[in-house]
């Protein structure tokens, strides 16, 4: 079993920065391959970001290229989403997702196999 735990989320302006971390316990974390996903009321809930186990690979939703940064720091079972130049439409609340596929990442949200609990980001205009 892997338990993830998400952390920083909250309420900014148009424009602004949040990061968001993830503490992974219960399996040794360079096995997973790590992703954030996000689900806005009345939507699905749709990829964001996702890490390779070395950190070396990273994917993006074509949304949040060139603002949202994925990266993780093995030695602290942590990932992390860094979100800038942040818009109202990024509103949502964001999981942290594990995952034990053997490919190098996964945008599939049927490849994660462990979720967190959610966290609310909140961006005003």
């Amino acid at each position: 079993q892997v338990q993830l735990v998400e952390s920083g989320g909250g309420l900014v302006q148009a424009g602004g920065s949040l990061r968001l971390s993830c503490v992974a316990s219960g399996r040794t974390f360079n096995t997973l391959v790590m992703g954030w996903f996000r689900q806005a009321p009345g939507k699905e809930r749709g990829f964001v970001a996702t890490v390779s186990r070395s950190g070396g690979g990273t994917e993006y939703a074509d949304s949040v290229k060139g603002r949202f940064t994925i990266s993780r720091d093995n030695a602290k079972n942590t990932v992390y989403l860094q979100m800038n130049s942040l818009e109202p439409e990024d509103t949502a609340v964001y999981y942290c997702a594990a995952s034990t596929t053997t490919d190098v990442y996964t945008y599939s949200r049927r490849d994660y196999g462990y979720w967190g609990q959610g966290t609310q980001v909140t961006v005003s205009s």
